[in-house]
């Protein structure tokens, strides 16, 4: 079992014993501290809110001791030298103790943890030796050891790493806490006040990684974290759904998922589409500008003296002073609702000024009472309204003279016709509202009021966000970070970033640094290497991806009809996944119910069942190709690329659709084409692998 040593049977079986036994020990006390939290109550809590309080942490922390005897309790064990201590730890998901409070099993985020995952023979870290080991259905079958007390030319490839990579997969995505590379585990324990960019290719993690960092900062800031917020931003709730299990099955259970819609939906219902066209320029940044404008234009110009009786006397304050309040409260920059808020304040402040040089000596209560006379309080909310965001950007789309006021030398002419309304709505409350006008309503709001910041953000697939939905995202991390993961290479919106620079930019963080990962070990090295022939045509600037896989993978093509297509692919172990053209789904929902195939339909917001099958834990998934993103499975059919690349409303936006396509699979791939394929993918036949392609 171990690496490079030959193996003595018997000793070895009495060590899988001895582990054996190790982790039913570990699950008992498990099971123990379990017991302990659940025997406590809030009984003795000082008042009801601590009692809450109370309650809400226990029931946590019950989440967090789950057993599921599926997953194991461990995954690996570090031996140190006697240098370092001559200690041993098994590492897994969570940390456990015995009844004396020793470790059984220490957390994958703690410090002492760091060595399994960075170590080398040449970086041993204090480690004289490295464990792995193999379960089946929660039953501990196997172990492997690495010597790491010898520097040796070249490091072996791991059997149990292997497998547990290419381990057929059922349901949502699983955690790859037993698999992180090196590579990866830097960017998982980045400290919280770096905002990180991973530009990853197919099957490189970078969701992984996303989703463990998070798990990490949680354990590493628990009090920061919980109090200010974790959030993890997906492309669509398909996608949430895909990912949900992650975090809980590492003890996590505080992050809130979202998509960018829902993200938003606060400020209206999401009830149209529009054009592509008018989707990207309502996406493009120029029109933070034009929102600016159009908030603070409302702000007036005082034309007439204030005049604020009061007792027997009447005060005034003359149009000049009243400019200089507001010229004032301008000038600090703040948001346009505290402006409204303080300019009653500010223009009582010139009336005190006023009673302090006839004789009176006002104090605050009389402030307090002028600044809520009702002259202040008319005057001030005539040179400063009340505003709501919706009926801002009703006016603008409803009104080409107020659109073309706040958009001059801004939009062109051409561009203001494309944003206003053929049929205006009769008012704000019947608009029918697309994602764009709600990520504009965003920004409107956070003109009007600063919205809240959350500790941490990790978004998914973000290269498919336009600039004002990056700016939706920044405004929520003003004091907090960011997880940016996506890749150039896969961007399929009108609206996406041209780079990650800019993107850093719309976010607010251009002191953000970009990390690429390439090492890919998941997409097997043929069908990577044939899906990247697409990478000269969609990105030529990014590195092409290196599969690090032992196994090279399974990559065909026919041209059989659709259900003879799929049959034989049913036969294999693992996930199916059969990714269609998103114009011809109703037909392949059809052909494979009348074939008497069972599967599940991924879809938007609604799952769509065939039989009883659930979405991800089915064997056969219907995927439309825009649902394809960030979704793997053990076995893709890909059916008519030729279909998906004419499906896009250009032929870049098509290819970068195929690629994304081309590359969900973990272990094979058929291609199925009625006629040619597209034709920079070349001939079918692998003539040639690249270079940068490792063999196993």
């Amino acid at each position: 079992m171990p690496l490079d040593a030959p193996v003595d049977e018997t000793a070895a079986e009495d060590e899988l014993d001895a582990e054996r036994a190790h982790l039913d020990a570990s699950r008992q006390d498990l099971a123990r501290m379990r017991r302990k939290v659940e025997s406590l109550d809030s009984t003795d809590a000082g008042n009801w809110v601590s009692a809450e309080i109370l309650d809400a942490t226990l029931a946590r922390r019950l989440e967090q001791l789950a057993d599921d005897p599926d997953i194991p309790l461990f995954f690996g064990r570090i031996d140190r030298t006697a240098a370092a201590g001559a200690e041993s730890f098994h590492v897994g998901r969570r940390h456990i103790s015995d009844g004396a409070g020793d470790p059984m099993v220490v957390d994958w985020r703690a410090p002492v943890s760091v060595p399994f995952y960075r170590a080398s023979r040449t970086e041993p870290m204090g480690l004289s030796l490295r464990r792995r080991y193999g379960f089946s259905h929660g039953e501990l079958t196997a172990y492997e050891d690495e010597s790491l007390a010898e520097p040796a030319p070249a490091e072996e490839h791991s059997a149990i790493l292997d497998a547990e990579i290419e381990r057929p997969r059922t349901g949502p995505m699983r955690d790859i806490v037993a698999t992180i590379q090196p590579e990866q585990d830097m960017l998982v324990r980045a400290d919280l006040s770096q905002t990180i960019v991973v530009q990853g290719a197919p099957g490189t993690g970078k969701t992984a990684v996303g989703l463990h960092r998070a798990a990490f900062l949680l354990y590493a800031h628990r009090d920061q974290l919980t109090r200010r917020g974790v959030l993890i931003i997906g492309p669509n709730a398909s996608f949430l759904r895909y990912i949900r299990d992650v975090l809980p099955a590492l003890g996590e259970i505080q992050a809130k998922q979202a998509t960018i819609a829902e993200l938003v939906s606060a400020h209206g219902k999401l009830r149209a589409d529009e054009p592509a066209s008018v989707a990207t320029l309502k996406g493009d940044v120029r029109m933070a500008e034009v929102l600016r404008r159009a908030v603070w234009s409302h702000v007036g110009e005082p034309e007439e003296a204030l005049v604020v009786p009061r007792g027997s006397r009447r005060w005034r304050v003359p149009s000049y002073e009243a400019r200089e309040a507001v010229e004032g409260l301008l000038a600090n920059d703040l948001r346009y609702s505290a402006g409204r808020a303080l300019l009653p304040r500010a223009l009582a402040h010139r009336v005190l000024v006023q009673m302090e040089r006839s004789g009176d000596s006002p104090d605050d209560r009389v402030h307090d009472a002028v600044a809520r006379a009702k002259p202040v309080k008319d005057y001030a909310a005539a040179l400063w309204p009340d505003l709501k965001p919706a009926r801002v950007l009703f006016t603008l789309f409803s009104s080409p003279e107020r659109l073309a006021e706040v958009a001059d030398g801004i939009l062109s002419q051409a561009e203001q016709e494309m944003l206003v309304w053929e049929k205006p709505p009769r008012s704000a409350g019947t608009a029918r509202w697309t994602l764009a006008d709600l990520v504009l309503l965003d920004e409107i709001t956070d003109l009007l009021e600063r919205t809240p910041s959350v500790a941490h953000i990790v978004a998914d697939e973000a290269q498919d966000l336009s600039a004002m939905m990056l700016r939706a995202l920044g405004r929520r991390s003003t004091t907090g970070s960011l997880t940016i993961l996506g890749d150039l290479a896969q961007a399929t919106t009108p609206w996406a970033s041209r780079s990650w620079s800019e993107a850093l930019a719309h976010l607010g963080k251009a002191e953000g640094h970009v990390e690429q990962l390439t090492r890919g070990f998941r997409v097997p090295a043929d069908v990577i290497a044939y899906a990247a022939r697409l990478l000269p045509h969609i990105a030529p600037d990014l590195d092409p991806p290196v599969a690090v896989r032992r196994s090279r993978g399974d990559l065909g093509f026919t041209s059989a009809p659709l259900v003879d297509a799929v049959e034989p692919v049913l036969d294999r172990l693992g996930s199916v996944g059969l990714i269609v053209p998103d114009a011809e789904l109703a037909a392949a929902r059809t052909e494979l119910a009348a074939a008497g195939l069972s599967f599940a339909e991924i879809a938007l917001d609604e799952l769509s069942v065939g039989e009883e099958e659930t979405e991800f834990d089915a064997h056969l998934d219907l995927v439309p190709a825009s649902l394809a993103k960030g979704l793997e499975f053990d076995h893709v059919i890909v059916s008519d690329p030729a279909a998906i690349v004419a499906g896009e409303p250009d032929r870049a936006t098509g290819l970068r659709r195929l690629y994304v396509c081309l590359t969900r699979a973990v272990s094979s791939l058929v291609v199925r084409h009625d006629g040619d394929l597209p034709e920079e993918l070349g001939a079918e036949e692998l003539s040639s692998v690249p270079d940068t392609l490792v063999r196993g």
